[in-house]
């Protein structure tokens, strides 16, 4: 079997080099495709338009038409042949071929286009290489990845050998690698000695004295719960844990300093949306307690800019967020009368010390010509 860029797949005979059949039923480039191990007249074809086909040689079309909703890099059967894997763009899909093509998994956990899949000798096993410089392994009984490898450049092809001895990988630099995997031997355990109780105890009652230098034992710092997070880019966790935290571990300042990097990064929406009742009504709570500190006014009317923007279709909905939103009104409201009223004040004073300079001025031009 072969598949080319002119949409067309055909089926060769190698012992004549003659052409079996041609099909063209793709819309554009062809560009993966497997064959059967337990029926010789199937086959399977991805491509670029989207779509993943099954022909059998006895007919003169497909048999069945699969939509991944990507282009398609690659395809597979799985060992019992019951079950098919694709991949195309970010997305790496398990379909049942007996049940009329039924999508059953759909993954996505490269950050680039995945451009091949391999399966272990036993099916246990499933990998993925994508350009993102990643090989995947998953489990086909949980498809949770179990196993990665990181490599220099971005990967393009990749095989496993006969016993899963070794995993063969191609890339874009023209480099290919192998890996061996470790025989399977019995670990020697070593037993070491423990220290005897003198060992713990010795020095318990020694007195200092004035010559001697006292070392301190270093402290170890530990990352807060929301910038481990942050350095994941869990965003809408880390904003979780700075809200829903004790209030003295996690002040106003600490909270509007995530919700200020947050913003700096552009994920600061992205972190607010998708929030049910609950945490939706701790996230007011913060504001309507802070909004009107000078400290954080900024930052936080910019944040409620965001809040009224994504869940204004929702409210009405629940009456805990509606008394909240008006109470939050409320004291926006409050806060522009003051800041109206301290405008006023200040053009008041603005006006008397433009008084003051003006008979300061007039006083010093009458001692001038009185002492001329």
């Amino acid at each position: 079997m072969s598949a080319a860029d002119d949409y067309t797949t055909r089926v060769w005979d190698v012992s004549t080099s003659s052409e079996i059949a041609c099909y063209k039923e793709h819309a554009d480039y062809v560009r993966c495709g497997c064959t059967s191990k337990l029926n010789a007249d199937l086959f399977v074809t991805g491509s670029y338009d989207h779509t993943v086909k099954v022909y059998d040689t006895r007919t003169d079309k497909s048999i069945m038409r699969i939509e991944h909703g990507q282009p398609v890099e690659s395809v597979n059967l799985f060992p019992s042949e019951g079950l098919l894997v694709t991949a195309g763009g970010r997305y790496i899909k398990i379909w049942d071929i007996l049940k009329g093509g039924q999508l059953l998994v759909s993954l996505r956990n490269h950050h680039k286009t995945v451009t091949c899949l391999c399966l272990s000798s036993s099916g246990q096993r499933l990998l993925s290489g994508s350009l993102d410089r990643h090989v995947k392994i998953y489990s086909t009984t949980s498809y949770k990845v179990v196993h990665s490898f990181n490599y220099e450049a971005s990967i393009l092809s990749l095989a496993l050998a006969p016993e899963d001895e070794a995993l063969v990988v191609g890339m874009t630099n023209g480099i290919l690698n192998v890996k061996h995997r470790k025989p399977e031997g019995v670990k020697k355990v070593l037993h070491r000695r423990r220290p005897a109780y003198r060992t713990f105890v010795k020095g318990k009652n020694y007195l200092p004295k004035q010559d001697d230098l006292f070392v301190s034992k270093p402290v170890k710092n530990y990352l807060k719960k929301y910038d481990k997070f942050l350095r994941t880019f869990q965003v809408s966790k880390a904003l979780d844990a700075v809200l829903q935290g004790p209030a003295k571990k996690n002040p106003p300042e600490v909270t509007v300093a995530v919700m200020q990097e947050l913003n700096r990064r552009g994920t600061l929406k992205n972190a607010l949306a998708g929030r049910d009742e609950k945490q939706l009504s701790v996230l007011l709570s913060f504001l309507i307690r802070n909004v009107t500190d000078a400290r954080y006014a900024p930052v936080l009317i910019n944040v409620a800019e965001l809040i009224i923007d994504i869940y204004m279709p929702v409210i009405g909905q629940s009456s805990v967020i509606d008394k909240q939103f008006l109470k939050l009104q409320n004291l926006v409201e409050k806060e522009i009368d003051y800041q109206e009223e301290l405008l006023e004040v200040l053009g008041m004073m603005d006006a008397l010390f433009a008084t003051m300079t003006r008979k300061q001025s007039s006083s010093m031009d009458v001692n001038k010509k009185v002492e001329l």
